[in-house]
């Protein structure tokens, strides 16, 4: 997989000054180039990309650099969202999923980076390595400007790359937590099982089972929640999608998909005290109504 992302990035960029291949395909090629590196990073993260570390962690760093991210900022932050699932303080992907509209849901992994320097979280040579690694990011951007060549840069890397983060957001984050309450291990996240899905969003339909055995690799997941399924029925374990399961699911999706900010308290909270200032009473009182119907507590 790690190869076959580079070949198909190597491959839109050849076409792109050589070949004669329409945008649409130049881009679609880049997108699953990414697609492909995000899942790469993430299996490696968890040392679950290659069994021999030093080739685990070459696989993490050469796929952070195609998808524009660092490999040690990616590892820490994600590490902490397994750690602090659904803490609204602690875990950095519940920023990610419950401080915006869906839509405008990667920009928002930017916040990674301020987290990972904010609770300080490298290790060891870490830092240096992030250093490297942004390094790399903005080398490629000046040559870019001085080479003429950022049409490609838009096109075949950031223009794809926001896509990725589209689906990162939705199929890592958003759907597999809602409605985020819960920080219990068997219900914080959710499976909704589905071969064609297994295949699309490389096995992160099964997201609760990586949340309860992070070391398996992706293409495992579907065999472990079928051996397990008994086990996950007895705790309870969502294992469907949770959008259309009822009016409050499908409500706060569409809520999600327009609004998306969230309050994490029933009576007080910063988003009601802004509201509070809010000079027309109806607008308040239907603001506040909003408010309380989609405030996530705690399960």
């Amino acid at each position: 997989m790690f190869f076959g992302g580079y070949f198909l990035a190597f491959i839109s960029i050849y076409q792109w000054y050589k070949g004669d291949w329409p945008l649409p395909l130049l881009v679609a090629t880049a997108f699953l180039a990414l697609h492909i590196e995000g899942t790469v990073i993430h299996d490696a993260c968890h040392k679950a990309a290659h069994p021999i570390p030093w080739i685990n962690q070459l696989m993490g760093h050469g796929s952070a650099i195609l998808l524009g991210f660092s490999f040690p900022v990616f590892t820490r932050v994600h590490l902490q969202h397994h750690i602090h699932v659904n803490d609204p303080k602690n875990d950095p992907d519940h920023i990610v999923s419950t401080f915006g509209p869906i839509w405008l849901i990667a920009p928002r992994f930017f916040y990674h980076e301020i987290f990972f320097f904010q609770r300080k979280l490298w290790r060891k040579y870490e830092l240096l390595q992030w250093g490297i690694e942004r390094s790399i990011f903005i080398t490629l951007i000046l040559a870019g400007i001085k080479f003429d060549f950022m049409n490609l840069i838009y096109n075949l890397w950031f223009g794809p790359a926001l896509m990725v983060g589209v689906t990162l957001g939705i199929f890592f984050d958003y759907l597999p937590h809602r409605p985020f309450r819960s920080r219990n291990k068997w219900i914080n996240s959710r499976v909704y099982p589905s071969k064609f899905m297994n295949i699309l969003i490389m096995g992160q339909n099964y997201h609760l089972i990586h949340h309860l055995w992070p070391s398996i690799p992706w293409f495992e997941y579907k065999i472990a929640y079928e051996k397990t399924k008994p086990l996950l029925d007895s705790k309870g374990s969502p294992q469907r999608v949770g959008i259309f399961e009822s009016k409050e699911d499908t409500y706060n999706f569409i809520y999600d998909l327009l609004l998306g900010v969230r309050s994490h308290r029933k009576r007080r909270g910063k988003l009601r005290y802004l509201v509070n200032f809010y000079p027309v009473m109806s607008v308040k009182k239907f603001l506040l109504k909003l408010i309380n119907k989609t405030y996530i507590g705690k399960e």
